[in-house]
């Protein structure tokens, strides 16, 4: 997790330094009492701030979606066209992800094996408004350019997200030492050759 520029808060504390056991503890499973550890406070006091760990994740979820959604409403308003656009939102988020190695494994979804459904169901959402994001630029497409996807947007959409999380599951699974934006460059440019063609002139 990035720092902030003030001095972070209890709380703050607690969920950087999940971030961070996240991380480097990459496979086992954490603990109450290995957290307050790490933070050098009692349970007690852990649960002053958060009453379980579950919300702790919830937490560090929040605090991704903040992130991401913050910032590709930037890129949104400053992409000049579709292919931009998309390109942006997904080096974004393989960024993200590789910036914040103990986060990928939220994003992942590894880390919540045995943990609550609903946790699971957020991270769900989570790449379910990333989809829903790029089918909408993909729309806009043809509106603002006169070019729809060579696929459908919804077969197109799934594409670029399976792309995505595959590029994070790799990542997770190679303990980050794979990392997301590896070749992304050179993948996303053959990638986007072929994302659009002119829309169909109308009788």
């Amino acid at each position: 997790m990035t720092q902030e520029t003030h001095p972070p808060s209890r709380r703050e504390q607690i969920l950087q330094a999940l971030a961070l056991m996240l991380e480097e503890d990459s496979g086992k499973r954490i603990t109450i009492a290995a957290l307050a550890r790490q933070v050098g406070v009692s349970e007690a006091a852990l649960y002053r701030h958060f009453p379980s760990k579950a919300r702790m994740f919830e937490g560090l979820i929040a605090f991704i979606e903040e992130t991401l959604f913050e910032r590709i409403t930037r890129i949104l308003e400053e992409a000049p066209d579709a292919v931009s656009r998309c390109g942006q939102i997904l080096t974004l988020l393989l960024a993200f992800a590789e910036k914040n190695p103990g986060l990928s494994r939220l994003l992942d979804g590894d880390v919540l094996t045995g943990e609550t459904a609903r946790l699971r169901q957020r991270i769900h959402q989570l790449f379910e408004r990333l989809e829903t994001q790029l089918k909408q630029v993909l729309r806009e497409a043809e509106l603002r350019e006169g070019r729809r996807p060579t696929l459908p947007v919804s077969a197109t959409a799934n594409l670029l997200m399976a792309q995505a999380e595959g590029r994070i599951a790799q990542y997770v699974r190679s303990d980050f030492q794979r990392r997301p934006t590896e070749h992304w460059d050179d993948q996303w440019a053959l990638l986007s050759a072929q994302l659009l063609r002119p829309a169909a002139q109308t009788a």
